[in-house]
Parts: C-alpha cells; structure tokens; sequence
C-alpha cells in the first residue's frame, strides 16, 4: 500500500460526516467490491498488517462511517450478482438473474441514469466484463443477465461519459456470427479504446476503455499473475475520474467494481482474492485523493453485492500464527494454474512428478516455504498420477471455470497452509459491509437493506 494511504487522519475522515450537513455531495464515488464479504475484508487486512507491515488498515476500514446490508433477493435468500447489482443500482429488489427490472419484468432507472439526465457526467467501471451483472444494473433492463447481445445494445445508448472493462461479450451471435454491436456504439459517438497504450487517445466525450484484443472477455486478468500490458483496476478508476474532471467538472456519479475479487472467490482461491481485495484498496485510493482536495462536496461509499464464498480465517497450526505470509509467495492464480495443467494433458507430454513438485515450489512455495505434511504430499501425488498418467479425474465447476482436479486439490492445500476456510464455491447469504466518508456519510450508519443504498445516495445529494 502506498505511504499515503497511511497519512490520513481521523480529523480529515471526520471532517467529511460533519459536512453533510453544510451541503450536498456533488461528487459521489460507489465503490462495489463484487462477493466482498468482512471475511475476505479480514482477510486481506490481516495480511495487510502482518505480512506488509502496514500501520494503518485498509483504507476502507479506515472511513468514520461503518455499517451492514442484507443482500437477499426477491426471490431467493442467496442473491445472484444480477438481484444484488440491481438493488444497488436501482433500490428495487428483484429476482435472480434479472437486471435492471422489477419482479414483473417492469424496468426500473438506476441512480445512474438519474444523475446523468440531471447533468451530472457518469462512470461506470469494472474489472470484469462491462456488460456483467453489477455494471449492467447501472444502465440495462433485461429478464436474463445472459443477453449480452441485448446489453451491448442498450450499453451503446446510455449516454455515459465513460465505461471500462474486460471486453463485450454481445459481439457474436449463438451461431458464432458478428452482431452489429460495434455499430452501434459508432453510431452513438462512443470512441472505443484498447489496452493501457491508447488511453492518451482518448478524444471523444463518450468512451469505452477496453483490454487489449486477443485477452479474454470475462475479467481484465487476475493482479496475482501479473500479466503485463494490461488494464488494472486502479488505472481504469484513474482514467474514469480524468475523464470525468474533463467532461463534467461541477458535478459527476461514478461506480467502481472489483469484480475480479468475486471470481477468485468463486475459485476458493484465498491468495488472488486476497491481493484483488488489496488492488481494489488501491483503486479506493484515486476517489480518496479527489475526496482530499473537495472533501466538503465529495461522498466515498464502500459496500459489496453479497459475501461469495463463505470464507473466514482459522488456525489449524497453532505454532505458526502468521499462516497468511505465506499468500506472498503465490504467484499465479488457480484458474492460471488449472489452464496450465489442462494444457499439459492436452500436450501429452511427459511430465513427471518431480517437474511438477519444481514449479509448485517455484510459483506457490509448496515444499519449501510453504510446508506440505508428507500425507498431503502423498496425496498429491496420486492425483497427480491419476489426472495426468491414468487421465481418469473430473473438473470442479464453478460458476465462472471450470477447474483440473490436480489444480483443485493443489489449492485446497495451500489454502490450509494459510488458515483461509470456504464454506462454498458460491454465493453465501452473509451480511456485507458498508463503509462510507464525506458529505451525507452519516446517513449509511446502522443495519441497511442493500435496497436503501440508493436512496440514500440520492439524499445525500439532496435529491
């Protein structure tokens, strides 16, 4: 974390709530950390304190106003991101898997779209694809979060003055065929923008910042795997904000998601949630710098849609009692490793278990840093003979991979390693914090339904 990160004082945190009563937020700033559950929070904060040595916690947990949100649906008790997504954005509760409507299929505006036709400039951000759940709920109306194609098209015509993420997912039909989505977005003026490198390119009001072509559509790429000439996080939340100081400096509305903490959620991959929880403190940081020089007209808000794997920090080895040191000598993330794995089957080359057993030690730490009782060592590689000799294994599917056995159980042991415990692969129905700073702050204390959030925005820009 950056030095400046830990200069805050509480004087400034507080200066913001004794504000609100002075004025109305001009500049409001959402942040949504996607499956963001207090478990992976107290995660990545006690890896923050012990591991990097950092005084203060996160800047999140460092905001004067702390609250709960239940997150559970019209229909369900476990949320899907699309209901979450749209209570968030909208104040209506609705049925899973449905974005931007009413249980009856009726549509319902986001505070997005409420600000943007009150002249306030609009971003709407991600690390994952833009057309997902939780950035569709901020401007499509549709009874399935799966039409992409129908999401594409009305992402074309929301009018906002910046949009970013992984890539579109609308640009081929179910016959593999080009849609005219990309059209679509030329003909309303939209500039689209590729990669890291053309961002000074930008010229028009409206913009698409996408990665590079070629990378995938689901998520930007996971910051544990260090994937070079890509978009991160914190440089799509820097460029939003630059674009929007440009085009609309009186007034803006702007949502941040970490997405990709959810998918390394749904992986139970404890290290790369971990280190997105921490990218995704570092993309608060841009909001808190601008909140720094306009703190009596700016709202920081912090929440998640809902809890995504149910994880909490435990101690199975007493003797070791910073078990997370070892998350800093992951360097690939699980879904990197499975498709590695999936590619030496596919390979068939011959690949022994002492080759593996080196890049196991050499990207995860496993047998040297990281200890591996020799009943788990002998597990592992059974496995190892029965997934990659005898071929005769099975993937764990998740709802956004599906994962090699060896990769599976790999994970499962470096997780024990590090005291980081999954109740599920999935969403779970645990309550999620809310965090929030400046003018109108105060109106987030206390216990809160996920569908009061954006009335409550909506106030505190006195509206």
């Amino acid at each position: 974390m950056k030095l400046k990160t830990t200069l805050i004082s509480a004087a400034m945190l507080f200066a913001g709530v004794m504000s609100a009563s002075a004025a109305d937020a001009k500049y409001i700033f959402y942040y949504i950390g996607d499956g963001m559950g207090m478990g992976p929070v107290l995660a990545a904060e006690t890896y923050n304190r012990m591991e990097l040595q950092n005084e203060q916690p996160l800047l999140m947990m460092q905001m004067p106003v702390v609250g709960w949100c239940m997150t559970y649906s019209a229909s369900k008790p476990i949320t899907d991101s699309s209901a979450a997504g749209t209570a968030l954005s909208t104040g209506y509760k609705t049925k899973n898997y449905m974005l931007g409507m009413a249980p009856d299929t009726t549509a319902v505006t986001s505070i997005a779209k409420m600000f943007k036709d009150e002249g306030y400039g609009v971003g709407v951000v991600t690390s994952v694809a833009p057309d997902d759940a939780t950035p569709g709920a901020f401007y499509a109306h549709v009874p399935n979060r799966s039409m992409y194609y129908e999401i594409d098209c009305q992402m074309a015509e929301n009018g906002y003055d910046f949009m970013a993420g992984a890539g579109l997912r609308g640009l081929k039909d179910k016959q593999g065929n080009a849609t005219d989505v990309l059209e679509r977005f030329a003909k309303n003026n939209v500039q689209i923008v590729r990669g890291p490198a053309e961002i000074a390119d930008i010229k028009s009001e409206k913009v698409l910042l996408l990665n590079n072509e070629g990378t995938g559509a689901n998520n930007i790429g996971y910051t544990v795997d260090s994937i070079s000439g890509i978009l991160t996080l914190p440089q799509i939340a820097s460029t939003c904000l630059a674009h929007l100081e440009k085009t609309s400096p009186d007034k803006f509305f702007m949502m941040v998601e970490g997405g990709n903490i959810d998918h390394a959620l749904h992986a139970n991959d404890g290290g790369a949630a971990i280190i997105e929880i921490l990218n995704f403190n570092e993309a608060l940081e841009v909001a808190f710098d601008f909140y720094r020089q306009h703190p009596d007209e700016t709202l920081i808000v912090v929440t998640a849609d809902h809890d995504t794997g149910g994880l909490a920090l435990s101690h199975p080895n007493p003797v070791i009692p910073d078990q997370l040191k070892y998350v800093k000598y992951q360097k690939i993330s699980k879904e990197e490793f499975s498709a590695y794995c999936k590619g030496l089957l596919k390979s068939r080359m011959n690949y022994t278990w002492d080759d593996m057993k080196d890049y196991l030690t050499e990207n995860l730490g496993l047998f040297t840093h990281v200890p591996v009782s020799a009943q788990n060592e002998e597990n592992l590689k059974q496995l190892f003979d029965r997934t990659f000799e005898l071929r005769n294994t099975e993937d764990q599917k998740t709802l956004y991979a599906n994962f090699n056995a060896f990769a599976v159980d790999v994970f499962r042991v470096f997780n024990d390693a590090c005291g980081l415990k999954y109740t599920t692969t999935s969403h779970s129905g645990n309550p999620v914090p809310v965090f929030a700073v400046g003018v109108g702050s105060d109106l987030f204390k206390g216990f809160n339904n996920n569908s009061n959030l954006p009335g409550l925005i909506r106030k505190a820009a006195g509206k």
